[in-house]
């Protein structure tokens, strides 16, 4: 079977289409995840410094803010939301 290219550029298209669609819904799923750890530290009172804040903001590594998501549920400082040892 042969494929044209109307084919080859419509089937790209769709591949592209869905692969930049993936990629949107996991950027939007790691800010909506650094989005409630910021969110959980300022519930618990606890101040976060703007460098900080960019930083939690800035990971797009799920595996990363799950870490500090739970974290944030016990730091007694936002700081220490960076802290292995915590």
């Amino acid at each position: 079977m042969t494929i044209t290219a109307d084919q080859f550029r419509s089937e790209t298209f769709r591949r592209l289409a869905a692969e930049a669609e993936a990629r949107g819904e996991e950027k939007g799923e790691a800010r909506g995840e650094a989005k409630s750890i910021l969110s959980v530290l300022q519930l618990r009172g606890l101040s976060v410094p703007d460098e900080m804040r960019a930083r939690v903001l800035a990971c797009s590594e799920p595996e990363q803010l799950e870490i500090w998501l739970r974290r944030a549920l016990t730091v007694t400082a936002a700081e220490d939301l960076f802290d292995p040892a915590t």
